[in-house]
């Protein structure tokens, strides 16, 4: 037993400092990479890509010549088939890292304004009356990534948040109600915003466009989008490429405070709620 353990001392010793920490950053790189792929097409990409090398390998070691030939030109060819088939998931991949933040890590507060609580109230209550009265809904709330881009397709208001003037936005048959209300901290900056449409093909048939539209933005920002249906009257929240469906008035409450930085008593105590993720 103590040669063994003098052995493995031996052993242990011959790593260096600079190469645990290089294992270690590697393996946290991986870990957010896979982390933010996982719910995406681009995860049966690297699965598919993994298969092709094990088969190449298997192919190299049992010496199938004929196969091996085969596989070589397509891994050469795949890596340009792979940046234009999944440019928009590769695109999504890099936005999200570029957003990524080290002081999420150790769990700082983001940079975004807060928003105060009344906000979070007059979102909820204007879905859920919309919800009832089935009255078709895309409101937006604004995070870290400016949605400026999406702003410029609506028109400016630039109103205090209420629940009285986001059922009002939204009512069938007024100029403004088939697109996206934007609201950045608390104020509604503008409202018949286009959003663009998710690729995604393995949502729901029975989604519209104002599900899609809600996925397709969630997919390129950090942005929190709230969708109420014009035909079951259902509320669902998107966000990071998910939807969540089927909210209720309390469980819409608690996935907004969860997600969101909530300023409780007028910008002097702020509360710093953690990191939420939809399924």
């Amino acid at each position: 037993m103590r040669e063994f353990f003098e052995y493995a001392l031996k052993y242990i010793q011959l790593f260096k400092v600079s190469d645990i920490v290089d294992i270690a950053i590697v393996a946290v790189i991986f870990y957010y990479i896979i982390n933010l792929i996982k719910e995406t097409r681009a995860m049966q990409l690297v699965k598919g890509i993994l298969f092709l090398f094990v088969a190449f390998f298997l192919s190299t070691w049992f010496r199938l010549n004929a196969l091996n030939y085969i596989l070589r030109g397509v891994i050469q060819v795949g890596v340009f088939a792979v940046v234009v088939i999944f440019q928009p998931e590769l695109r999504n991949l890099l936005e999200r890292m570029g957003r990524f933040k080290v002081g999420r890590i150790i769990d700082f507060a983001i940079d975004s304004e807060d928003i105060e609580a009344n906000t979070v109230n007059a979102v909820v209550e204007a879905a859920a009356d919309m919800s009832a009265t089935k009255t078709g809904a895309l409101i937006v709330i604004e995070r870290e990534t400016r949605l400026g881009e999406y702003m410029s397709s609506g028109t400016l208001l630039d109103a205090n948040v209420s629940s009285g003037l986001l059922k009002n936005i939204f009512v069938p048959n007024t100029p403004l109600h088939d697109g996206a209300v934007i609201i950045r901290a608390n104020k509604i900056i503008t409202a018949g915003c286009v959003l663009p449409l998710t690729a995604n093909n393995n949502l729901s048939k029975d989604l519209g466009t104002r599900h899609r539209a809600a996925v397709g933005l969630s997919e390129v920002t950090d942005a929190i989008v709230i969708v109420v249906s014009e035909e079951t009257g259902k509320i669902s929240i998107a966000r990071n490429g998910s939807l969540t469906r089927n909210l209720s008035r309390d469980s819409l409450r608690r996935a907004l405070e969860k997600t969101l930085v909530i300023n409780r008593e007028s910008g002097e105590t702020k509360e710093r709620i953690r990191f939420w993720r939809t399924k």
